[in-house]
């Protein structure tokens, strides 16, 4: 069982970059294959990246291909996104989730466990 906590969120410019951090405040994240998913009011939960267990290959939609990063930290026990070049439409509470098992798809009904969310706006 692992618990993830978000952070690194924020309200950034048109064109600027955060990057976000999850955490695992229990467990380590490493074990999982993990997903950074978004939800934008009135719209469903859009997966927007996935790293598979021990760091190998990496997933994006294209809507955010060549602009989001995910990488692993093992030594800090986290999982971030570089985002950057961002966009009014990228705006939404950004999650992070974990699964057991090595590869990090995009359906969001696969990963058990989840953090509580942090918010990016980005301002036109």
């Amino acid at each position: 069982q692992v618990q993830l906590v978000e952070s690194g969120g924020g309200l950034v410019q048109a064109g600027g970059s955060l990057r976000l951090s999850c955490a695992a405040s229990s467990g380590t994240v490493s074990s999982y294959a993990v997903g950074w998913f978004r939800q934008a009011p009135r719209k469903e939960r859009e997966f927007v990246a996935g790293i598979n267990w021990s760091a190998g290959s990496t997933y994006y939609p294209d809507s955010v291909k060549g602009r989001f990063a995910i990488s692993r930290d093992n030594a800090r026990n986290t999982v971030d996104l570089q985002m950057n070049s961002l966009k009014p439409e990228d705006t939404a509470v950004y999650y992070c989730a974990a699964k057991p098992g090595v590869v990090a798809t995009p359906e969001a009904v696969r990963y058990m466990y989840w953090g509580q969310g942090t918010q990016v706006t980005v301002s036109s």
